[in-house]
């Protein structure tokens, strides 16, 4: 099912580029004098205080229209997908992205795998994985049952 016609734009990012940004955040926790969300710059941490804490969106900030995604998912794997084009669901909303300003100025990282690069780069791994085989293998089992 392929909802709002297809006319969405997502902002997806390659598991390697969320890996990285998370590797990056934790080698500089927010303390309780580097974080915008405590009371003052020289609260302690005491009981009646939360500990400091900062939030970071780790995406690709580079929207892409789904049917380029569906098409580069297609190219990958060879095959045409069967689409059944259905109207916005409710409570969808078209296009989303992530601002990572905050990434990109406190620790100098931005994704940057493509989507092209990103689809190549997983239908591979996944193709090769055992999880792969494991759903080839069950389907068999699952459709001679049926049968």
């Amino acid at each position: 099912k392929v909802f709002n016609y297809g006319k969405h734009r997502r902002d997806f990012t390659y598991i390697d580029d969320i890996v990285e940004g998370i590797v990056r955040v934790l080698d500089k926790p927010p303390t309780p004098t580097n974080n915008k969300f405590t009371n003052s710059k020289s609260q302690s941490l005491s009981k009646n205080h939360q500990p400091p804490y900062s939030v970071y969106n780790i995406g690709n900030n580079n929207p892409v229209n789904l049917m380029e995604y569906i098409e580069a998912l297609e190219k990958a794997l060879g095959k045409t997908a069967k689409k059944e084009y259905l109207p916005l669901q409710p409570g969808d909303i078209p296009d989303t992205f992530a601002d990572v300003k905050e990434l990109v100025d406190k620790f100098g990282y931005k994704p940057s795998v493509s989507i092209k690069d990103g689809i190549q780069k997983f239908v591979e791994w996944y193709l090769n994985s055992k999880i792969f085989s494991w759903l080839q293998y069950f389907s068999q089992k699952v459709w001679i049952f049926l049968m």
